[in-house]
């Protein structure tokens, strides 16, 4: 058979289609991203590991001895704002009187990043004077029978002189901190019974008081510290704390609409309200202001606490308005209870609960106290426990230290709840993060070893946690 050439053209053209399929000299075919270790943290009970870390391989597959924790992390949920403390006025004065090297270190060791710290990124603090504050005070205080309607004698007081030095301090080590400020009481010549301790808002001060809180926010901001988010009033069923004010679902939808919201709008300030700020037994007061539709466009979620009621309060109110956030914002360990208790009910309710049930934020109370629990307003709370007892420049570490940083350490600002089943014994919340690790808090609530699958798509992980021990799990 003889060869009959191929014309040119075709032969180039085979040529190109060839050498395109080759890789080229100085190029390298990909490589499979590598499959990291899992990063397993824990704390137990018995405070022997107090955020223990240690990596562990992904398993071959399911081992059917144990039962499956299953991860979807197509069904999302709502997106974190943080975890932290409220920084009360004696905290920050705590802080401030120690030594500078010693306050640094402490102050890197809770806010610093997640290789250094626990990367706390989220604070409440108290609009005037808290019980957790070594005297009641507010921004306008007065002689008694005077008033000042003009807010002329508005001032920050004390705030001065521990917690914005201390606010400032944090600030330089995180800058993204989100804020959020509650007040006690107002003023008392504002008040029907011109006392700090409880009584009502007089109506005729409604929009002076509105305007305090204005005047509040951008004197801070001259301070150049953002508030990101306010509540009109802290447990405003509890009249009997030193300070605290009393404000009825009526009366604190009337702020709101008709006064707070307005003046925030004309002093453009974006500043969120967050109602309620106070326990979960009455989701109905929150209910109640969201379903006032001249009330609801002013508010921007609402807040809990958990020393009465269930935590799944918050989801009945995701429920009734689920374009509205929630917020957990307090929860106190106490001086006579124990450190296994204390992590295990804290880590179940205060984290995961409130995360299970659409909460944004999960906050402790206070951040620090000194030995003997102070300092504090006369009749104001003398067993509350803070993260840290500091003694002059030493401070050591308590329970709500370890409850935080179990999550706020793995957990950032922008991480998204999603799904994951629960187990007997086993309580747990799963987030996936801004650049996309997945991260699994894990509560062994029984007194024996429990071993438990996890699954995420075709991926398996075996995890181990002694009794009375979290785990947090990123990969």
């Amino acid at each position: 058979m003889s060869f009959i050439p191929m014309p040119h053209f075709w032969f180039l053209l085979l040529f190109l289609h060839v050498w395109g399929c080759k890789p080229k000299p100085d190029e390298e075919l990909p490589t499979p991203a590598p499959i990291l270790p899992v990063q397993v943290w824990t704390t137990s009970g018995n405070a022997v590991n107090l955020l223990y870390g240690k990596t562990i391989d992904f398993a071959e597959g399911k081992d059917d001895r144990f039962p499956t924790i299953q991860l979807d992390t197509a069904q999302r949920f709502q997106t974190v704002e943080g975890f932290g403390y409220t920084l009360t006025g004696g905290s920050a004065q705590l802080l401030y009187q120690m030594g500078a090297q010693e306050r640094a270190a402490l102050l890197h060791e809770i806010f610093g990043s997640s290789g250094q710290g626990n990367a706390v990124s989220y604070i409440r603090i108290s609009l005037g004077a808290s019980d957790l504050d070594p005297e009641v005070f507010s921004y306008n205080d007065l002689p008694s029978g005077q008033t000042d309607p003009d807010l002329l004698k508005f001032n920050l007081s004390r705030d001065t002189l521990y917690l914005i030095p201390v606010l400032k301090e944090i600030l330089a080590i995180r800058p993204n901190l989100t804020l959020m400020a509650s007040p006690w009481s107002a003023p008392k010549w504002m008040k029907t019974n011109n006392s700090s301790v409880g009584g009502n808002l007089k109506p005729e001060y409604y929009g002076v008081y509105a305007r305090y809180f204005v005047k509040y926010i951008q004197s801070m901001q001259q301070q150049g510290i953002r508030i990101d988010a306010v509540t009109p009033q802290n447990e405003p069923q509890h009249g009997g704390n030193n300070p605290s004010l009393v404000m009825s679902f009526l009366q604190q939808a009337d702020f709101i609409k008709n006064h707070l919201g307005p003046a925030f709008q004309q002093a453009g300030l974006a500043t969120k309200i967050i109602i309620w700020d106070h326990n979960c037994d009455n989701a109905a007061y929150p209910i109640a202001i969201l379903d006032d539709p001249a009330a609801k466009p002013f508010v921007h979620g609402s807040a809990f606490h958990l020393y009465a009621g269930d935590v799944g309060a918050l989801s009945q109110v995701h429920n009734a308005h689920p374009d509205k956030g929630l917020y957990f914002t307090e929860q106190w360990t106490g001086s006579t209870s124990n450190f296994n208790e204390d992590l295990k009910w804290h880590i179940k309710n205060v984290i995961i609960g409130t995360m299970r049930n659409w909460s944004k934020v999960a906050l402790e109370w206070n951040l620090a106290n000194d030995p003997n629990f102070e300092p504090h307003t006369p009749g104001g709370c003398t067993q509350c426990k803070g993260a840290v007892t500091i003694d002059g420049s030493k401070a050591a570490k308590n329970v709500s230290f370890y409850i935080v940083a179990q999550a706020s350490k793995f957990v950032p600002p922008g991480s998204v709840r999603v799904y994951s089943n629960l187990l007997t014994e086993l309580p747990n919340v799963a987030f996936v993060t801004p650049e996309g690790k997945q991260v699994l808090i894990v509560l062994n609530e029984s007194a024996q070893l429990k071993t438990f699958n996890i699954q995420v798509g075709n991926r398996w992980i075996t995890g181990s946690l002694y009794g009375d021990t979290v785990g947090t799990f990123v990969w």
